[in-house]
């Protein structure tokens, strides 16, 4: 739906593709067009190549954009829509490819002179070789999947001990999500901050960043919550300039065009280290756009069509704070669970410098089938406090009945002391969540209740030569009217 809006502006037809469980969604409403490509399992719909192209071709496409899910990081897709004279909107297939493998990106960082995280180049065969980089490393350390994304494939290890079970399961998830079972090994970062560059290139190598984005609010290595500037970029002068030509510098390396983002972690001291590169438009593209005043889809739809970008690096400056809590069908209070289910009532936030990017209504049942996210909402203000008030102001709008959200989660997270202070990490959630344990009550308390109760009984206990009490008419009447 957020490409939809752009391709209207431009006045561009859309085709949506949907599976049983989309026939009903918001964005196939919202297309010019809409095809059927399968079943609800995603391995046989919008996964399958074949399927997408064929529908392609059936409405007459030029053009496809992949989003950010599914097949947006595929290579052979990107491949298949140059095959089949389809404009894939993204990188070329061999751009993906270097950057789709962690190792491959690694060292295509190294030979660009970006700092990156002490670990291996290599994938790794057993356990034994993950044994040889602690020896001069030390713990604690990552096991990563090569083909990872998501925080999938991925396991921290602490001690000796922890490598076989940890290369065990890491490589068996990664096998389940990506078909890979590969690994490498890093060295890990304590604390991090999570932060990325977004950058935007034609095919005629010019190529611009639009300045970080903080994602360091994360559960489960996935993102929630992000904010653009971050408050540490924004207190360090020089520091967003530094992280913008790094980052260039490894997406040049891969011969990049098109939208994409180089992902840093930063430790407390300031340095910055190459994490990754997501070949694709972000989710959280929208504060980016807030805070610099570029349509980012717009940008990557004219560099698809073969136009020069139109814009220079002095073109580009950042104005005020942009806040976007990612709205999950998910009690984070029982460990992040998925709530699917029917939205019984949805009021939506409106008002100045609130931007909602949903996908549902009242009465659409939220699959199972996919990612529980059903909505991204933004707010931009002037400085960082009056974005956190809006933003709490826009949540306490928001109200979804019918399946459990994480819209309560955010408010308790704005206003939290340690992210009002901007001291944010990859673990803050985790942190916040302890801090925010239910109170457990002493184990003698019980006992001491029981004998306060005792001694109560005792004190209110009426003596065997009393007087009954006189019953009240009135009282009697009013119970009785009660009980009718």
């Amino acid at each position: 739906m957020r490409v939809m809006r752009t391709l209207r502006e431009m006045d561009i037809a859309s085709v949506a593709v949907f599976s049983d469980a989309d026939r009903a969604s918001l964005h196939v409403r919202m297309a010019d067009e809409a095809e059927w490509v399968g079943p609800s399992p995603s391995a046989e719909s919008y996964l399958l190549i074949g399927r997408i192209l064929a529908a392609a071709r059936k409405h007459g496409a030029e053009a496809i954009h992949p989003g950010y899910g599914f097949l947006s990081e595929n290579a052979d897709f990107a491949a298949a829509c140059e095959a089949a004279g389809i404009v894939f909107i993204g990188p070329s297939a061999e751009s993906i490819r270097h950057m789709g493998s962690k190792t491959a990106a690694r060292q295509m960082a190294i030979a660009a002179g970006a700092p990156v995280v002490p670990g291996g180049h290599e994938v790794l065969r057993d356990p034994s070789e993950a044994r040889v980089f602690a020896e001069q490393y030390g713990y604690p350390l990552l096991l990563k999947a090569v083909a990872g994304g998501g925080g999938k494939g991925m396991r921290r290890v602490d001690s000796d001990v922890e490598i076989d079970s940890a290369f065990r399961d890491a490589s068996s998830e990664a096998q389940r999500s990506f078909n890979d079972a590969s690994l490498y090994v890093e060295k890990l970062i304590e604390r991090p901050r999570h932060i990325e560059i977004q950058l935007l290139g034609d095919r005629f190598g010019n190529m611009v960043h639009f300045g970080e984005r903080e994602c360091s609010i994360q559960r489960r290595h996935q993102k929630v919550m992000e904010e653009c500037p971050s408050p540490l970029v924004a207190a360090r002068p020089g520091m967003r300039e530094a992280m913008g030509e790094a980052a260039i510098r490894v997406a040049r390396s891969a011969g990049y065009f098109n939208a994409g983002t180089v992902e840093f972690l930063v430790d407390a001291t300031g340095d910055f280290y190459f994490l990754e590169m997501n070949t694709r438009l972000q989710v959280e593209h929208p504060i980016t756009e807030l805070v610099t005043g570029h349509d980012l889809v717009r940008l990557q739809l004219e560099v698809a069509a073969g136009e020069g970008l139109r814009l220079r690096q002095e073109d580009i400056s950042w104005r005020g704070s942009a806040i976007e809590c990612r709205i999950y069908a998910e009690d984070p209070y029982n460990n992040f669970f998925p709530s699917p289910g029917k939205i019984t009532r949805l009021t939506r936030p409106l008002g100045p410098g609130v931007r909602l990017d949903g996908c549902v209504y009242e009465g659409w049942t939220v699959p199972i089938d996919y990612d529980p996210l059903l909505a991204k909402l933004a707010v931009w203000s002037e400085t960082r406090d009056t974005a956190i008030a809006r933003m709490l102001r826009a949540l306490g709008e928001y109200d979804v009945a019918g399946i459990h959200t994480n819209i309560t989660f955010f408010r308790q997270i704005l206003e939290d002391p340690e992210f009002r202070a901007g001291r944010l990490h990859t673990h803050f959630v985790d942190e916040f969540l302890k801090r925010r344990q239910p109170f457990t009550p002493p184990p003698d308390l019980e006992a001491i209740a029981a004998l306060v109760a005792q001694f109560h009984a005792k004190q209110e206990s009426p003596s065997v030569d009393a007087a009954p009490a006189q019953r009240s008419r009135w009282l009697d009447s009013g119970r009785l009217e009660a009980l009718r």
